[in-house]
């Protein structure tokens, strides 16, 4: 059975980005190449060329469709939980889009961090805080400064914490990876608490 993001599509673009992951879990993402994957769609070169500059490009919009599905997240599914349980499940709709791709998303992280790849770095820190942003949003977390600051720099830990259990996590459905995030939000979330009821 396919994993998702392999199901059959009239889009070219999710073609495309089909074709990439199928072959980065076979080889992995540094043997990914365009001109494979115009052999694995039977779609010309150039179309995909026209499409995307290059792999990263590709990884990228994948990266776009699991924010896409954060934004996605219904506001009534957040409706009467606390701050850090809606962060909880906005972050789990972001893991639960890659999850199918595990392996092959950290593949991709490791390699944009490559030391020969510093050219992805700084765009990789503009993305993480994208993300952090994104997380803010969906879940409805309001902040103002010198507030706001604070929650983008305590999520951001979250983050990178929760990318790390997650690239060792072999639990379904990273439960541990999940359970393991609830924990650090929870605490954050207590001790924002405590910060305003002393401020």
């Amino acid at each position: 059975m396919a994993r998702a993001g392999t199901k059959p599509t009239d889009d070219p673009g999710a073609r495309v980005v089909a074709a990439a992951l199928e072959l980065a879990a076979a080889h992995g993402w540094e043997q990914v190449r365009l001109a494979a994957i115009a052999e694995r769609t039977g779609m010309p070169l150039a179309e995909i060329g026209d499409r995307f500059r290059d792999v990263d490009d590709i990884a990228n919009a994948w990266f776009g469709r699991a924010r896409r599905a954060v934004l996605a997240v219904p506001a009534e599914s957040l409706t009467g939980e606390a701050a850090d349980r809606r962060l909880a499940v906005v972050m789990a709709a972001w893991l639960d889009h890659l999850q199918p791709w595990r392996t092959v998303a950290i593949d991709i992280i490791r390699a944009k961090l490559h030391p020969s790849h510093a050219h992805h770095w700084v765009p990789l820190v503009f993305d993480l805080s994208r993300l952090v942003h994104d997380f803010l949003d969906a879940a409805r977390v309001p902040g103002k400064p010198p507030l706001r600051p604070a929650q983008e720099i305590a999520l951001t830990g979250i983050t990178l914490a929760m990318l790390r259990d997650w690239a060792y996590d072999q639990s379904p459905d990273a439960v541990t990876t999940k359970a393991r995030l609830r924990r650090r939000l929870g605490l954050a979330g207590a001790l924002a608490q405590r910060c305003r009821c002393r401020s």
